[in-house]
């Protein structure tokens, strides 16, 4: 099976399995998104979801995050790990946007890209999800599973299995596809046990690449 059938075949199964999955950071606006993106890095999303309640409920739009001190958004993201680095990107970030974009998410990657503490991950997450455009976003489920299922072939470098899986996955598909790479990884394709490859539902077209 080449890989270009064997990632259709993989989108399919993986869309039964888990229809309605999306994004798992709670958002309403897509500055909130980019900042919680930011404070996922090394921390748990449903960690992400609860120290944004504080903040937002401190800093409630652009202008005010924009107005708080670094040390003032520290305070409140440290629980996240890594507060001074996060705080300060934030911070540089929400001044960003409100005096070049008037508030709001520049609708472009490569002026995302420029945004303090955005990365290629970050970027496609905003553009696939906000804005619906074609977007891959290579995070550690992502590379994971990629390599075992035979999508890519030992590739660990986020931006190389991007590019890798730009040749195989449809553009359409690519959102929601490392969405549901994100459940199955964390309820069937595991990073800490042994894969439950027994109850997985890719289980003849997997390669089962790296699998100990």
């Amino acid at each position: 099976m080449r890989k270009k059938e064997r990632a259709l075949a993989i989108i399919q199964r993986l869309k039964k399995e888990y229809p309605d999955a999306g994004c798992t950071l709670d958002y309403d606006h897509a500055w909130k998104l980019l900042v919680s993106v930011r404070l996922a890095a090394q921390c748990t999303d449903a960690r992400v979801n609860v120290v944004v309640e504080d903040l937002y409920a401190e800093y409630p739009d652009v202008d005010a995050l924009a107005e708080a001190s670094p040390e003032e958004i520290e305070a409140i993201v440290k629980p996240c790990g890594l507060g001074k680095s996060k705080a300060r990107d934030i911070s540089a970030c929400m001044k960003i946007l409100r005096d070049e974009y008037g508030g709001k998410v520049p609708e472009d990657f490569d002026k995302l890209l420029k945004l303090p503490g955005v990365g290629r991950k970050s970027a496609n997450l905003i553009m696939g999800d906000v804005f619906g455009k074609p977007a891959i976003v290579t995070d550690t489920h992502c590379i994971r599973l990629t390599n075992r299922m035979g999508l890519v072939d030992g590739i660990k470098e986020p931006k190389k299995v991007e590019m890798a899986l730009w040749k195989i996955i449809p553009p359409e598909e690519g959102s929601d596809f490392c969405h549901r790479l994100v459940y199955h990884g964390r309820e069937v394709c595991t990073a800490r046990t042994k894969p439950f490859c027994d109850k997985c539902c890719l289980a003849d077209v997997c390669k089962k690449v790296g699998v100990k």
